[in-house]
């Protein structure tokens, strides 16, 4: 029964936004905020019509839930651009990834540590499980006629490149908490960072690289015109994901890097097909996680943090990213008005989720840690649906009023 309005809620959903998907990104709307709504609604807190368990008991669905959707994404951002762009970008996505992202690790344990009163073991769980940006969520925000017209290629590709690797790369930061807070030595999380790492960049390139060939092969006879090519690398992005789980190999990074490698060694048509993967992804498959999410959300654990609970939420959205892109901006060769952009739409999402849940079966459910972060995983799915568009004018507008003009010319991304 309990399948069943899952799906029947779903499908209504998915009804409403393609009857307004026009507009949709006009409004303080989005796509996961939508279902994280319904899943309140329609959950044990209100409605009780899908009286599921909070994500503090039912987290192993959560996590393969998360994984799917983060494969099927950073695939997206993988073929989104020409390998030339990924190039092009490498020394400020070299920051981003090293030092950003470090950082970002850094305060949110920080701010879980002094703000939520977590123990320093849990609050680095809680940091590392935060910081890398979500592609999910931020795919939203880049992807689209209305963004492609008011926001430079440059930052769309940036925030995009930067969510689809650091996903993955945050692993070694994960496996160092989870060495700080379990059983697990030193030395294991480094030899255990390392396989994963290594091993999901091998196996990501070698699988990548494979699909390319098969498909350039398969374009000779016309076996991947353009509907099956869209859904082979949905079915490639599963199937790196099925071999790394199997090699116990970061997934989601090699995923990321088999895009990579399947976009340099393959014939480039498929890149028309990723606006659609963007599509379908921003639009309709984060329907389910987020509407379960939100009948799940651990109201409890929210309730015992009290005045903590908004003090974290408010910490975390303004000192997690934005001032450490600010204090880079000359390294990242970012305007202020563009720093700004990409220093508040770096959303925390389904990619801490993977991560909150990926502590929980480590280490055991830990109700303090999987509250503060998915307390903050769901005011910034919040907060980012609400300043979308408000974003995009407010950026439009800083760039009049320090005489600029924001060129909303074609897109060449995908060229």
């Amino acid at each position: 029964m309990h399948i069943d309005v899952v799906l029947a809620v779903v499908g209504a959903l998915g009804v409403v936004v393609a009857a307004i998907s026009s507009t949709m990104r006009r409004l303080p709307l989005s796509e996961p905020l939508l279902g994280l709504l319904a899943g309140v609604l329609l959950g044990p807190q209100l409605l009780d019509a899908l009286p599921i368990a909070p994500v503090t008991v039912e987290h192993g669905l959560f996590h393969e839930l998360a994984r799917v959707l983060l494969a099927v994404s950073v695939m997206a951002v993988a073929l989104r651009y020409p390998i030339a762009a990924v190039r092009r970008h490498r020394r400020a996505l070299a920051v981003l990834l090293l030092i950003v992202m470090p950082a970002m690790a850094a305060i949110s344990t920080g701010l879980g540590w002094a703000v939520a009163g977590l123990p320093l073991a849990a609050a680095l769980l809680f940091g590392t499980a935060i910081c890398p940006t979500d592609p999910v969520l931020a795919s939203s925000v880049v992807t689209g006629d209305l963004a492609e017209r008011d926001l430079p290629a440059r930052d769309r590709q940036l925030l995009s490149l930067e969510s689809g690797a650091n996903d993955g790369l945050a692993l070694p930061l994960v496996v160092a908490a989870i060495a700080v807070a379990g059983p697990l030595s030193a030395g294991a999380a480094i030899t255990e960072s390392l396989w994963q790492v290594l091993g999901a960049l091998i196996a990501g390139a070698l699988l990548g690289a494979v699909g390319g060939a098969a498909l350039r092969l398969g374009d000779k006879h016309g076996a991947t015109a353009h509907g099956p090519a869209l859904l082979f690398t949905v079915v490639l992005a599963l199937g790196i994901l099925g071999v790394a789980g199997l090699l116990q190999v970061d997934g989601v990074l090699a995923v990321f890097v088999g895009g990579l490698a399947f976009n340099a060694v393959g014939t480039g048509a498929e890149r028309t097909s990723e606006v659609e993967i963007d599509e379908a992804v921003n639009r309709f498959a984060v329907l389910p996680l987020f509407f379960l999410l939100g009948a799940a959300l651990p109201w409890q654990q929210w309730a015992e943090l009290g005045w903590k609970a908004p003090a974290l939420v408010v910490a975390v959205l303004l000192l997690r990213r934005i001032p450490v892109v600010l204090l880079l901006r000359r390294p990242l060769h970012l305007p202020l008005p563009d720093a700004m952009y990409l220093g508040w739409f770096g959303p925390v999402g389904v990619s801490a989720l993977f991560y909150l849940t990926m502590e929980a079966e480590r280490l055991g459910v830990d109700d303090a840690v999987l509250g503060a972060g998915t307390l903050v995983l769901t005011a910034s799915t919040v907060a980012f649906g609400l300043t979308g568009a408000a974003g995009r004018k407010l950026y439009i507008r800083a760039g009049a009023g320090r005489g600029d003009r924001v060129q909303p010319a074609p897109d060449r991304d995908r060229r």
